[in-house]
Order: structure tokens, then sequence, then C-alpha cells
């Protein structure tokens, strides 16, 4: 007899395993791991014996060592079964996920028993060769996700006990999926694979005794999450994808004649390239993610990992992305989502677009604070669903959604955004990449995570005013030491003013001069007042003919082109303010537009009246300015497309001021077209005509 390689392989792995066997009979037969690892360990020794049989006497026939290596194959994949559904372990998170991995290796290893006692007891062909082969493959893979969902979900203390119990599974089951494998591919069985097997499992049993010596006091502990559940079905949707693509290689290969290599290669390829695009798409990934969450566990999220994640984005005190931004993926991200929309409350109380993310925004985007939807949540904190709103009105008590959230077509969920008890902002979240079935868990972990991301835009909020103060700040220390020197200009002027009567030749130039030099005194004065006094100014309000107003702005404002020109309107038209203050308002958005139309363009100046209010609309054909510019940078403090030719307050003065006066300022613009102010005052009463007015009227008009 030649003493083959195969015998002495089989014949060690019998002998490894019956030592073993013997080991946990005499001391650790304790647990329902020990006990099945000692069934696991019993049918190595009787596969491992009937192979050494086989080497020797040519017995048992191959049905018979066929079904002793299903029953080893069983044993080892109930050891691992045996850890996932202890009860002293077990966790409700992980209920369905068990019973579908049990009833799938149960499943798969009943058909395969089926046919093997088929084949031995009525010799029946119940399977192909390449069926058992692929049933074999199918094996190893369920013992391979198994053994990677145990290891990755043990805790770092947990994973000393099942270490080399995961390697020792893993690594025979890896073994037995590269041999069949091989097997499958080349449609025969390798002399190589099959003769080192023996070898190779002798070398896993010590393994499994070293693992019986650590947990003889260290339980073992772990629990599943939706990662390695992720992880595992990816691991398996791979394996039966590279099984199906391996058999259909091989019959392309063997159908193709002549072509038949080449066309293996290309439809390899094909697959390979397909599977990658599969496992890199994010709507894949979402819909697998929302699957295994919707059918293997009581809760859908891990609220751990969504909360570091969360603290790790906004750990990040870079503006890139803006905060407004990042809130809105946060948000988004929580519903398997990519797009979204952001309103934060202003000083008036309305709402304004802050951010929005591959949602393009429409072109009114404010809401109104005293719309029935600010109403409706300052009332109840809820979560509208815009797909049942548009099903359902009734849902909703027929509530009206402003225009500037129905605009965005691909909106979701609205979202409020409270800071303690007050609405502090809004978010629209855009469609998810699958469809997502909202239940109380995604509502409560929105709301917690809306609550604390409104916390952090307030917080920000609250830095963005202070560093606004200490540059107001910074710049009256730097306007003080402008008062010497605006001192002494005022007193030589005011010495010419006093000195001139004396020096009349030629009495027109003299008095022209000495009205000039008088205005220049008394703005130089009171600029000088008011940076002395900023916050003690109390302007004189009056009732102005804003129509006069306006023409003189617009002749004064001649000198350089474009020239204004003011178009007809309503006459008179009487607004309540401070002259002084409204004119140079008024001076500043003119000169801008001036400044941004080339000298062959147009400027005009327009106004409305209504039975309570009047615009004025300056338009202008110049450069214009974007809606994000607008939205984000016009009326914001130090912010100047001047650079240091400008300090960048006067649009934002401008709108402090008509809001001090109860009016309020617009802008609509286009880039290369033009800009247009839209400039809104409360009308205010006729001035009466009082007798002083009446006996000073003649001399003026004598004058004129």
């Amino acid at each position: 007899m030649v003493l083959s390689f195969s015998l002495v392989s089989h014949a060690a792995a019998t002998l490894a395993f019956a030592l073993l066997a013997i080991l946990i009979v005499s001391k650790y037969l304790r647990r329902s791991t020990d006990r099945a690892l000692l069934v696991a360990t019993l049918a190595s020794v009787i596969w491992a014996g009937s192979l050494v049989t086989q080497d020797l006497f040519g017995q048992p026939p191959f049905h018979v060592r066929y079904l002793l290596e299903l029953v080893r194959d069983g044993g080892w994949l109930l050891v691992l079964y045996s850890l996932l559904n202890d009860p002293k372990r077990s966790v409700p998170l992980t209920e369905r996920l068990r019973k579908l991995l049990t009833g799938a290796g149960a499943l798969l290893l009943g058909l395969l028993f089926g046919a093997a006692f088929l084949e031995l007891l009525l010799d029946l062909p119940a399977l192909g060769g390449k069926s058992k082969i692929m049933g074999q493959v199918g094996l190893a893979l369920l013992g391979l996700c198994l053994v990677e969902q145990i290891w990755r979900n043990a805790s770092q203390y947990g994973r000393s006990s099942v270490q080399y119990l995961c390697i020792g599974a893993g690594s025979l089951f890896v073994y037995d999926f590269f041999m069949y494998s091989d097997a499958l591919l080349f449609g025969q069985m390798s002399d190589s694979f099959w003769n080192a097997r023996g070898a190779a499992n002798a070398l896993f049993a010590p393994l499994f005794a070293i693992n019986m010596v650590n947990t003889r006091r260290q339980p073992v502990n772990f629990q599943l999450s939706r990662n390695a559940v992720f992880h595992v079905g990816t691991l398996t949707f791979a394996g039966i994808y590279l099984i199906f693509a391996a058999a259909a290689g091989y019959y392309v290969r063997a159908l193709g004649g002549q072509w038949g290599e080449a066309l293996q290669v290309l439809l390899l390829t094909a697959f390979l390239v397909l599977f990658a695009t599969l496992l890199t798409s994010v709507r894949f990934r979402a819909r697998i993610m929302m699957f295994i969450s919707q059918n293997f566990f009581d809760y859908k999220y891990d609220y751990r990992e969504e909360w570091l994640k969360m603290t790790q984005i906004f750990a990040d005190f870079s503006d890139d992305p803006p905060l407004p931004e990042r809130v809105v993926r946060i948000m988004a991200d929580l519903v398997e989502s990519n797009a979204g929309a952001l309103w934060v409350k202003d000083n008036e109380d309305n709402y304004v677009l802050q951010s929005s993310v591959n949602l393009p925004a429409p072109r009114f985007t404010d809401i109104d604070g005293k719309s029935e939807l600010i109403r409706f949540f300052n009332e109840r904190e809820w979560i509208i669903d815009l797909h049942e709103y548009r099903d359902n009105p009734l849902r909703y008590d027929l509530l009206e959604i402003p225009d500037p959230i129905l605009k965005f077509g691909e909106g979701w969920l609205i979202i409020p955004l409270y800071l303690g008890e007050d609405l502090y902002g809004l978010c629209l979240i855009g469609n998810p990449y699958a469809r997502v079935e909202l239940n109380w868990e995604n509502f409560d972990l929105i709301r917690v995570v809306a609550r604390q991301t409104c916390n952090v835009l307030a917080q920000a909020d609250a830095q963005n005013r202070l560093s606004r103060a200490m540059q107001f700040e910074a710049v009256n220390k730097a306007s003080a030491f402008m008062v010497h020197d605006l001192k002494t200009m005022i007193a030589q002027l005011s010495l010419l003013v006093k000195n001139a009567p004396r020096h009349r030749d030629n009495p027109e130039f003299i008095d022209d001069m000495i009205q000039t030099t008088d205005h220049a005194v008394r703005k130089l004065s009171s600029l000088v007042d008011h940076i002395r006094k900023p916050a003690q100014e109390q302007t004189q309000r009056e009732i102005i003919e804003l129509s006069e107003l306006v023409q003189e702005l617009a002749n004064d404002k001649g000198d350089r082109p474009p020239v204004p020109i003011v178009d007809g309107g309503p006459s008179p038209v009487w607004v309540e303010a401070d002259r002084r203050q409204l004119r140079n308002v008024l001076g500043h958005l003119i000169r801008n537009a001036q400044e941004a139309t080339p000298p062959d363009g147009d400027i005009s100046l327009t106004i409305k009246q209504s039975s309570d209010h009047a615009v004025l609309f300056i338009q202008d054909t110049g450069s214009g300015m974007s809606e994000e510019f607008i939205r984000m940078r016009l009326f914001k403090p130090f912010e100047s497309t001047k650079g240091l030719a400008g300090m960048g307050i006067g649009a934002y003065q401008a709108r402090e001021y008509l809001n001090e006066i109860g009016g309020s300022i617009d802008v609509t613009s286009e880039p290369g077209t033009g800009s247009c102010f839209s400039i809104r005052f409360p009308l205010a009463s006729a001035p009466r005509k009082t007798a002083a007015a009446t006996d000073e009227e003649p001399p003026r008009a004598a004058g004129e």
C-alpha cells in the first residue's frame, strides 16, 4: 500500500479533533457554546475518519461521505448560531435578524440533507454535481457571514473570548469557499486542495482548544449593529453575485465555441463593473440600509453613531461649508436625503433663507412671520409631510403653506427649529434617495437633532452679533480721531463766512460762496455731533413732500453721468421722516446706482402711491447683483464691493433707518441687466397751513 498525502492529511485531522473532543468532555462541557463545539468536533472526527477509511478500504461510498460532510458543516454552523441565540446575550434589536439567519441556514441545510438522503436511500439523483458544489459554497458563505458578524459586534473585552474561535471557524469556511469555488470555475475538484484539506483542518483544531482555555472565566458578550448587518448583507450579496457571475462565465465559455474564452472575459468584466457601480451608489446603499432597518430591527437608528457624527460635524469651526449648509445636510441625512433649505428668523420676525442645498431656490424666498404656517408651528411642534399634505390637506386643517416653500418642487418635510419655546427657524428636506416610511422614532430623532442644531445656529448668530458690535465700537473709536481736524475746518469756514461780507467786490459770486460755505459748516457740525453722541442722537421728524425731495436729489446728483431721470408720478406725496437723514439715505442709494451703471446707461426714479403707503423705485441698467449677494452680503455691515474705498455700512444704515420710520426696502436684481430698489414709506397726513406760513408765503413768491 502506498502512503498517500491524503491519507496522512485526513488522519491528522481525525487525531486532532479527537483530542479536542476529549478536552471538551473532560473539563469544559458547561455552556451551550461548549456543547455545540463538542457536536462540531465529533462530527469533524467522523467526517475525517470516513475519508481515512475511504483511502484505506474504498469505503464508505460517496453519498455517505457527502452526508457526513454536511453533518460536519452543520455542526460548525451550530457553534456560531449558539453565540447568536444565547438568551443571556440576546438583545431585542437582533431578534428578527437571528430568525432570518437561522431560517436561511436551516433551509439550505435541509435542502442539501434532503437531496443527500434521497440519493442514499432511493438512489435518486436529486442534485447534480455543480448544484452540490454551489450548495457547499453557500454554506461556506453563511459561515463567513456569521463569523464576521460575531467579530465586528463583540466588545473589546469580549473579543478575547471569541478571537481564536472566529479565526478557526473563519479559516475553515474560507478554505472550503476557495476549494469549492475553484471546482465550480474549472469543472473539477482540485487534488491539491482536497488532499491538503485534512491537514489544514488539523491546524485549526488547536485554535479551538486555546479558545476553550481562554473562555473559562471570560463570558462571550456581543450585540449586533446595523452597520454589521449591512456589511454581512453586502458580503452575502457579493458572494451570491460572484457565484452567479462565475457560473454564467462557465456556461458562456462552454457554449461559446471559438469565442468562448473571449466572451467569458468580457462577461466577467461587465459583471465586475456593475458590481463596483452598485457598491459605490449612494442610492443603492440607502435602499439596503432602509430595508435592513425596516425588516431586522425594532429601532431604525444607531443613536450613538448619529450623535457622534453630528458632534464631529459641528466640531469643525471653519466656514467651509457654511454652518447653515451643514445644518441642512445633517437634517437631510437623518431621512436618507441630500437636499434641503434653511430659513432663520431675522430682526423683523420674518424668516429669511440662509442656505439651499441641491434645491433650486425660487425668486422670492422670505417667509412672512405672520403667515399661517408660522402660527401653526407656534402652537404645535409638528413635522409636516408635504406629500401627505398634498394628498390630504384636511389632516393639517387646510393649513396654507407659503409659496416660498411650495416653489421648491422637490420639497418633502417641513421641520420647525425651536430655541427654547420660540420658533427660531424652518428646515425643508428634499425627497429621499429611497422610499422612507416614517414612524415615531424618525420624528423623535428629528425633533431632538433639530433643537440641538438650533442651539448651534443661535450661538453662531450671537457670536456674529457680538463681533458686529465690536466692529461698530472700533469704528466709533476711529471716528474720535477725526473730531479735532473737523473742528479746525469748521473754525476756518466760520471765519470765512464772518469776513466775507466785507469783501463783496462781486456780489453774486460772494453770495454764492457764502451760501456754499455756510452749508458745509452746518453739515460738518452735524457730523461732529453724530460722531460724539451717536447713541443720544434724537432725530426730529417732519412732514416731507417726497416728490419734491426726489426731484431735488436728482438735480444734485446730476453732476455726473448717468443723470437720474424722475418719471412723472403722484404729487404731492407726504411722508414723515427726518429730512436730513432721509436725504442721506436716498442720496446714497442713487449714488450707488450711478457707480454701478455705465455713463451711457439709464437711472429712473419713480413714485407709486396706494391708499396707505408710497413706494419709490430706483431702477438702473448697471452691472446687477446675484441673489446670493443680495441675501447674504448687501445689507450686512462692513461688507463692501469697493475694497478699501468703502466701509460697507451705507446699505445697512439705509435699511435700518427705513425700518425705524416704519418703511422697508426690497431689492430685485440680475447680473448684467440691472437692479431695482423698492423703498416703501407709510403715508402721512398733509401739513396744515398756519397763519405764520400764510404770512411768509408772499415774500417767498416775491423772491422767486
